[in-house]
């Protein structure tokens, strides 16, 4: 490589090495990694409200724990870009339940976009394990649970763990509808942004998630992608699995999802909820459960990738909170009077309609029937063992 382009390339090389140096990894007990985390987040986060105790919270490793002694635990693994907010709603429902329930912060999450220069699989992959074996200290039985990337590493993790009893997954990324997803493991070195930062449209990050993503986190999205389809054509997946997806996913394949949760996913006792139209009827089994995402009364036109795991009554996402998502693949006009407060339809990333302003849809309308069906899986499970 001639010296000038090898000069050029040393300023990223350095920023990306720091990046990952530090990553809070390697710990012995949930307690100490998530002081570390919160601790390494204070050095490193662009905060986005003066209220930085507030954010670190959100943004922090949590724990729910059940009255009296648990027996069963899960731990919970948020997807690219978000953090564990994304569990506030079902962490306190299982842990109603009597779940020790666990969630992780990702490496490159809760500081800034830039963190995730550098980050790998492996570490993501890492610290799934590490905070699995020390669930599994403290509890006989262990589950995990996991959105959209996070859905990919807990399923990584189950296929090659037996004594795992089961998992959850909300919408599940096994496999983008980005068809040029793959591109992305091989230009971040000359292309570290697929979208320009601080272009003064799209904004960074809200208090609870980044909206921009270095080319190198969806890479390591797309291998984690990569893996879970590779457990899944290998055999099938025999413990009980609860899945949530809508149909009108921007982010996922939703029909694969469908067919090899018939194909793959055979125990009797696992469930698909299919927010949508009705399937094929082939598709259509007695595991699979249907609801429409057409709800005029909550300004709905259809159900977004995130929105699943949000009870409409979450203060900052429910159908009075105060992170509306505005950046929703629309024109800088509706974006506007989105962020100016004027009255909004919801769905997901890209959606459109003549005469309507879109934001992203943040709750689930049937989020506590929903946590039924998910329990029903999850006794099952326990019934299994």
């Amino acid at each position: 490589m001639p010296l000038h382009r090898l000069a050029l390339l040393l300023p990223l090389l350095t920023l990306q090495a720091c990046a990952s140096s530090d990553v809070p990894l390697g710990q012995a007990s949930f307690a100490e990694y998530r002081q570390q985390t919160i601790t390494w987040m204070q050095q490193n986060r662009t905060f986005q409200t003066s209220d930085h105790a507030a954010e670190l919270e959100w943004n922090a490793p949590h724990e729910w724990r059940p009255a009296g002694v648990p027996k069963r635990g899960i731990l919970l693994v948020h997807g690219l870009g978000d953090s564990p907010w994304s569990f506030n709603d079902v962490g306190q429902k299982l842990a109603d339940q009597g779940f020790l329930v666990r969630t992780v912060l990702l490496p490159g999450h809760g500081s800034k976009p830039a963190d995730m220069l550098a980050v790998t699989l492996k570490q993501w992959q890492q610290v799934v394990r590490e905070q699995t074996e020390v669930l599994q200290r403290e509890v006989p039985t262990v589950y995990l649970g996991g959105f959209s990337t996070g859905a990919n590493l807990v399923l990584d993790y189950a296929y090659e763990h037996s004594e795992i009893a089961g998992l959850v997954l909300f919408s599940p990324a096994f496999r983008p509808t980005n068809t040029y997803a793959w591109v992305t493991q091989y230009i971040g070195w000359f292309r570290p942004w697929l979208a320009k930062p601080d272009d003064g449209v799209r904004p960074m990050q809200t208090p609870v998630r980044y909206l921009n993503v270095p080319t190198n986190g969806f890479a390591q999205f797309y291998r984690s992608a990569l893996s879970a389809q590779n457990h899944i054509s290998d055999r099938r997946y025999d413990k009980p699995v609860f899945v949530a997806i809508t149909q009108h996913d921007s982010v996922l394949d939703t029909a694969y999802v469908l067919d090899n949760f018939n194909a793959r996913f055979g125990h009797p006792g696992s469930r698909l909820i299919w927010y949508g139209d009705e399937p094929a009827p082939a598709a259509k089994t007695s595991r699979v459960l249907v609801r429409n995402d057409y709800l005029p009364e909550y300004r709905i036109a259809q159900f977004s990738h995130m929105g699943l795991m949000f009870s409409p009554d979450n203060r900052l996402y429910g159908k009075d909170g105060n992170q509306r998502i505005c950046w929703n693949g629309q024109t800088a006009d509706d974006m506007q009077k989105c962020l100016n407060g004027e009255p909004v339809w919801y769905s997901d990333w890209g959606h459109r309609e003549p005469g309507k302003v879109f934001a992203r849809l943040t709750f689930n309308p049937y989020f506590d029937w929903q946590m039924g069906v998910m329990m029903e899986v999850l006794h099952a499970a326990s019934t299994s063992d």
